[in-house]
């Protein structure tokens, strides 16, 4: 038996964990719009690649839709307009990330006419070439929605080109407390798969698979309704299982072939993507709207009124909680502020951060959701190596880390974490795994980074030598040629000057002259 087929052998089929999924009554809750804030804060780095270029001056009146930042390089997204009104500033503002740094942003000022741009939609995208496609989406900053923010049309674009034959559209949502997803799915089926029929004409993909983790019975049901017309758009029911929305385990379980491991999905002719995704790309193909706003879900026991909400990105985290109602008690019981799913999402420091695209969620948790303690050694119980939907072996790997053994790490498997924190979960010392993990990517990333500095710099030096020592040469060979000139020179002045006297001194050559 194999290494790899030993995991499978001992991890089972039930990998991943099964955590309270916390959704409800959240995921019950119409969803609520929230008005148009005052001022909206749009960082320049939403996705991942490439941060965008602003493209607006201080004092410029825009219009809804109107692009303030464009994309810069193969791997970035444009930035728009969510509303109309003046561009207050551009500048740094706190990211929404546990550092609590800074990043580029532009501001913008709403002047309550909320008034669109000129937008240019189509009334039949099927009748588009799938490039065309793929533009529009580009230039509307459509990313995934399910909250890793990768610019869409490059995956929808390349998914063409690899000659994908099957889309998977991720409704899993495994994410505890969040139910963004889930209201998308039950109010706008239709918006949906109208948008996943778009998708599979831009990628060339014969079938679209859409699974759905089973707690979502209500989304189930509409999604069947809206696709029943459509046997190339499949609505699949899978078991509600952390990490299932993950792209890799979910592609095993809905087509039964497993991604390679240093490979993408695109190697086994499948792509991946969010079924929020789908309704963005609908709208920008067919209505010509950019990504400006999201429906996100607002949870956690601190939270007093939890539910779903579309917000206009670039709103305040704090005023989106003001508008469902606050926190309970002024927020004295508050442990922990996040922004996303409790288990990939991000810590922020305060609330005064902004709403990007992939913010799927705003969690306000007590203590008792937190539940810190200090670590306690390792058992080797391997309660981590069961729930690793990856196949992995977590506490070898934090060993070698704590050595500072990455390259042992690297051999057996860091490369294909995928950080989902299974592993942190269920480990009953409580030792912080995932943290291991994404320290040791980082150190890893440093060093290829100051590998690549190094070798950036020896190679400098190297052309510079090179350049000096042709230099050199160059030099050398031009004082030969022009010392060579001069003795030809001098060489042919003395033959002429012995000419002239020879002919003024012999009279027969003067007779023979003459």
């Amino acid at each position: 038996m194999g290494f790899m087929n030993f995991l499978k052998h001992l991890t089972g089929d039930d990998w991943g964990v099964h955590p309270d999924d916390h959704k409800r009554p959240a995921a019950d809750q119409a969803v609520r719009v929230m008005p148009v804030p005052e001022k909206l804060y749009l960082p320049l780095q939403q996705h991942l690649g490439g941060a965008a270029r602003a493209v607006v001056l201080v004092g410029q009146k825009v219009k809804k839709g109107e692009l303030l930042a464009e994309a810069q390089g193969a791997v970035s997204a444009p930035i728009h307009a969510p509303t109309s009104g003046t561009i207050a500033a551009v500048t740094e503002i706190t990211a929404p990330h546990p550092s609590g740094l800074t990043l580029p942003a532009i501001i913008l000022e709403a002047d309550g006419a909320d008034e669109w741009c000129e937008l240019q939609g189509c009334d039949d995208p099927f009748a588009l070439a799938p490039g065309e496609i793929g533009k529009r989406v580009a230039a509307a900053g459509v990313v995934g929605m399910g909250g890793a923010a990768f610019p869409s049309a490059v995956k929808l674009i390349g998914a063409s080109r690899a000659k994908v034959t099957t889309l998977v559209m991720n409704g899993g949502e495994c994410e505890p407390y969040l139910s963004c997803d889930d209201r998308l799915m039950r109010d706008r089926a239709e918006g949906i798969v109208d948008g996943i029929r778009i998708m599979l004409h831009a990628t060339g993909a014969r079938v679209a698979l859409v699974g759905i983790e089973d707690n979502k019975p209500e989304a189930v049901a509409a999604m069947r309704t809206a696709a029943a017309a459509f046997p190339e758009v499949e609505v699949r029911p899978v078991p509600a299982r952390y990490p299932m929305g993950s792209e890799k385990q979910l592609i095993q379980v809905l087509t039964g072939t497993e991604v390679p491991a240093d490979g993408r999905p695109a190697d086994i002719g499948v792509i991946v993507h969010n079924v929020g995704t789908a309704l963005a790309v609908r709208a920008a193909v067919r209505e010509g709207k950019p990504l400006i706003s999201r429906l996100l879900t607002v949870n956690g026991n601190c939270a007093a009124n939890p539910g779903n909400i579309e917000v206009r990105i670039g709103t305040l985290a704090e005023e989106v909680l003001a508008f469902a109602g606050g926190l309970k008690g002024d927020g004295l019981g508050l442990a922990r502020r996040i922004m996303g799913g409790p288990m990939m999402g991000m810590q922020i420091p305060h609330w005064r951060v902004p709403v990007v695209k992939g913010s799927s969620g705003i969690l306000a948790l007590d203590a008792g959701e937190v539940a810190e303690r200090e670590p306690d050694p390792c058992i080797r119980c391997s309660s981590c190596v069961k729930a690793c939907p990856v196949g992995l072996l977590p506490l070898e790997m934090s060993a070698r880390i704590r050595n500072e053994a990455y390259a042992e790490a690297i051999d057996i498997g860091l490369k294909d974490c995928i950080a989902c924190g299974c592993c942190a979960y269920v480990c009953p010392s409580k030792i912080p795994l995932v943290q291991y993990f994404v320290h040791a990517k980082g150190e890893l990333a440093a060093q290829d980074r100051a590998k690549l500095r190094n070798d950036a710099t020896k190679k400098l030096a190297q052309q510079r030598q090179e350049r000096l020592e042709r230099e050199a040469r160059e030099k050398a060979e031009a004082a030969a040629r022009r010392k060579a000139e001069r003795e030809a020179a001098a060489a042919a002045k003395a033959a002429a000057e012995a000419a002239a006297k020879a002919l003024a001194v012999d009279p027969a050559i003067q007779g023979e002259n003459a």
